[in-house]
């Protein structure tokens, strides 16, 4: 290649990357992650109380997960709660709180230690 066609190329491809990283953040729907990086992803937040012989108590489910990690979807937050009562740490689970994704927010309620959206 020609020296001076070189750095053409080179601040075109530069400018290229910087607009497809700009327009990246734009145009998926929702208010939360918009970035193409996070459109697959899901993450919940969450406030439950278990039950346990009449007495309930507040239940915190990254106490069940690794140190880092995020309830990143319903079927991992009912894995959770099935632990919570196959063990019998908890009669049952109830509670509410927020599935966050690309898509926006969407309620989601514990009852009787099922997620329902």
């Amino acid at each position: 290649m020609h020296v001076s066609v070189l750095p053409a190329v080179q601040i075109a491809v530069a400018l290229a990357r910087v607009t497809w990283m700009i327009t990246g953040f734009t145009l998926l729907p929702g208010r939360w992650l918009r970035w193409k990086m996070f459109c697959r992803a899901n993450f919940i937040i969450v406030t439950l109380t278990g039950t346990k012989d009449g007495r309930t108590e507040p239940v915190n489910v990254y106490d069940y997960l690794s140190p880092g990690s995020f309830i990143r979807g319903p079927p991992q937050l009912q894995e959770i709660l099935n632990y919570l009562t196959r063990s019998g740490r908890y009669d049952k689970v109830d509670g509410h709180g927020r599935l966050l994704s690309a898509w926006g927010e969407q309620s989601i309620e514990v009852r009787d230690s099922h997620v329902v959206l």
